[in-house]
């Protein structure tokens, strides 16, 4: 049978690109990669998180692939497929660091052992769990026949045979002042048990044990490799039917196994990140993704990272929604400051680029584009070296991002032009909004320019919103309405008793 992947359909897979994409600072996506992949580093996980599918087939491939590891069978066969691979690997690096000869052979013949173990463990793991995933059962059916073909079996049935005839092997060690001799075991009395019963009549009952442990250690001294050398010598076939079986069996895993070994996890160490969140309440989904449909929604999206930290300090995560219907294209997002607005563009930019990588999303429900590019432009330091100012610096990158955007990108803008005039920023707001309207392209915008939100039927308005009672105070909620900066100004006068009707009766006291 052949089969390739449980990460992509057919043959179009790849390991993933190793260069991080431009926007993932910007949307902290690098912060949630490198938390999945903290403890995961010998899987090189990261080119698959930098490498979105790009076809609806594959992101349908990946969603059963993971709806069947979210079944706890399936999700224990996967942990323990992987600790028995890390075990092997662990023994192999041990061969290799190893100095003497025998004992280099015994850990890599080890190796093969837990190999073997771990291939059939999983092929009876896969068969009780019954996974409904086309990845997971073409899988289950490759490995069933590899796992039964002549070339495993034939390497399980040498590889226990050596290690049984090896852990048979008794001999003798004479020791006489320094000289130590090796020989044969032929039959000598074993006194050890006489030694026992002799002093067993002096026992009074189980007494404290003072022994102090100490880890045995890998390596050996000189005395024990010389001990197993003369122990190879007295048995010279076995030995050298061990040295044979590890040179024609250096190459013993198949490549297959170790590449699903590695894309296994990009599923396993998501669902170990998401998890402590989903267990305090906050809800995951799978994404409805088009490559046409620009109408999209959440519904109680939030912040990943953001989520983590304030779950971990006990404190509350505060979900959004957010809605384009019809020609609605364009979100501008406006209120006071401090009020989550960039937080809100984040978490919009990273559902749409987990929903295109196949993975669960934040939210109870949504319904995302699948883009062909994602841009993001937020505030940059001015560099020297580049000669240009903060102001020119922006309008270069949003003329790059239009340059190269398609009908089918996303870009998310965040307090774009803030260190210009407010005249300017409005004419330049209203210019580049022209341009996406005219790209089609699915925007967010925060910005101070309430205005941009009335440019067209394209737009919406989106406010981050304050408690009625204490304009300092933010709720962190934004909702869909009208701006209007004028009801926060009025709201502010008020804590402070300013408004006009306050002072006129002031100054009249």
């Amino acid at each position: 049978m052949v089969f390739h992947s449980i990460l992509y359909p057919g043959e179009e897979g790849s390991g993933g690109i190793a260069e991080e994409p431009s926007f993932f600072a910007d949307l902290n996506l690098d912060q949630i990669v490198d938390a999945i992949t903290a403890n995961k580093a010998d899987y090189d996980l990261k080119p698959f998180f930098h490498a979105p599918p790009g076809t609806l087939e594959a992101i349908r491939y990946r969603h059963e692939v993971m709806r069947d590891l979210e079944k706890e069978v399936i999700f224990a066969a996967a942990t323990r497929f992987a600790r028995r691979m890390q075990r092997m690997r662990e023994k192999l690096k041990w061969s290799e660091k190893l100095y003497y000869k025998q004992q280099k052979e015994w850990w890599f013949l080890d190796a093969i052992t837990i190999y073997c173990e771990t291939v059939t463990g999983l092929r009876e793991d896969l068969e009780a769990g019954d996974p409904k995933s086309r990845g997971l059962q073409g899988f289950r059916e490759w490995l069933g026949e590899y796992s039964k073909g002549v070339g495993f079996v034939g390497l399980a049935e040498q590889a226990y045979r050596i290690k049984d005839e090896i852990a048979k092997i008794a001999y003798c060690l004479h020791i006489r002042d320094s000289s130590v001799t090796v020989c044969r075991y032929e039959g000598e009395i074993d006194y050890s048990e006489a030694v026992e019963e002799s002093f067993r009549k002096f026992a009074q009952g189980e007494g404290k044990d003072y022994r102090v442990g100490f880890p045995e250690p890998v390596g050996m001294n000189h005395v024990e490799a010389a001990v197993l050398a003369f122990v190879a010598r007295l048995y010279p076939e076995l030995f050298g039917g061990l040295e044979r079986f590890c040179t024609e069996q250096a190459a013993y895993v198949d490549p297959l196994i170790r590449s699903l070994d590695r894309e296994m996890q990009f599923y396993v160490s998501y669902l170990e990140y998401i998890r402590p969140l989903a267990d305090n309440g906050l809800a995951f989904c799978y994404p409805r993704l088009s490559t046409i449909n620009k109408e999209i929604l959440s519904r109680d999206g939030f912040d990943l990272p953001l989520a983590r930290k304030l779950m971990e300090a006990g404190q509350r995560v505060v979900c959004n929604d957010y809605e384009l219907s019809g020609r609605e294209r364009i979100i501008i997002v406006s209120g006071p400051n401090q009020g989550g607005k960039t937080t809100f563009a984040r978490t919009f930019g990273q559902m749409h680029y987990l929903a295109n990588l196949g993975l669960l999303v934040p939210g109870r429900e949504a319904r995302l584009l699948l883009f062909d590019q994602l841009f993001t432009h937020f505030e940059r330091e001015e560099k020297v070296e580049n000669l240009r100012s903060k102001f020119e610096d922006d309008l270069m990158r949003v003329h790059e991002i239009l340059r190269r955007a398609t009908p089918r990108s996303v870009v998310v803008m965040n307090e774009s032009f803030s260190t210009t005039t407010v005249k300017d920023a409005v004419f330049i707001g209203r210019e580049v909004m022209q341009r996406i309207i005219g790209r089609d392209l699915i925007c967010v915008f925060v910005t101070f320019v309430e205005e941009l939100a009335r440019l067209s039927d394209t737009t919406v308005s989106m406010v981050s919103t304050i408690v009625p009672s204490d304009p300092a105070s933010r709720t962190f909620r934004i909702v869909r309405r009208p701006a209007d900066g004028r009801a926060y100004a009025i709201a502010i006068a008020e804590k402070y008793r300013l408004t006009y009707e306050m002072l006129k009766g002031r100054i009249r006291a």
